[in-house]
């Protein structure tokens, strides 16, 4: 995951990309405004950690800008100001949400990674998906095969989404617990063993030798289209 660290103080701006850093994200940082909007126009970050206060392009008028020329990264803003004006003049820029100095560095690292999932789900996978001879159709909840419709579950689809997103890629099991069931739930990683057993008989020709399904042994499973 890339993140743009956006800080004029530079006490801040260092100790959030070492923090970051050291959590395994890669991490650009800007000293103001002006450099930070043209990074963040010109590369692809997965989100961006913005100061409100600084001199000359302030974090609402970054924020603004960005989302104005289409970039649509989250944007996790870091400000003094606590006045509850500020805050929703923040969100109405464009931010996704709102973290006031000072703070916990475990309440950072736990916003970053709340927007992070945020930013899983909402990658796009096609409608319809062909696995075979099995039809997925994502927008309606099934799956279609020799003739026969079976649904979905709000979780079944959640795991398909993550697996399609990341097609021909292993996805370890903590992530479909991360991204599917949120950091606010606490299933075990059995519970997704269970969910990949029931989604082969419903997408697999023959579930015991699936040829789409596929597990990945001491990481979890991946999916072949």
């Amino acid at each position: 995951m890339r993140l743009l660290v956006i800080e004029d103080e530079l006490p801040m701006r260092t100790a959030l990309v070492r923090t970051l850093e050291a959590e395994g994200y890669r991490v650009r940082d800007a000293a103001d405004g002006i450099a930070g909007l043209e990074l963040a126009c010109t590369e692809s970050f997965d989100l961006i950690l913005l100061d409100v206060m600084m001199p000359g392009l302030d974090g609402f008028a970054v924020c603004k800008a960005m989302r104005d020329r289409g970039r649509e990264m989250p944007v996790l803003m870091l400000t003094a100001k606590g006045l509850i004006d500020d805050r929703v003049a923040g969100l109405d820029s464009g931010a996704d949400d709102y973290l006031m100095k000072p703070f916990s560095l475990r309440e950072l690292l736990a916003r970053v990674r709340a927007l992070l999932r945020r930013g899983e789900k909402e990658k796009q996978v096609p409608d319809l998906l062909w696995l075979g001879a099995a039809e997925i159709d994502f927008h309606r909840g099934v799956v279609q095969r020799a003739g026969n419709e079976v649904s979905l579950s709000e979780k079944e689809i959640g795991m398909l989404r993550l697996l399609v997103a990341h097609a021909g890629k292993p996805v370890a099991r903590e992530k479909f617990l991360d991204v599917v069931w949120g950091y606010n739930a606490f299933p075990s990683t059995r519970t997704i063993d269970n969910f990949v057993a029931a989604l082969r008989a419903k997408l697999e020709a023959d579930p015991s030798a699936p040829q789409h399904l596929l597990t990945v042994r001491g990481v979890g499973y991946r999916l072949d289209v």
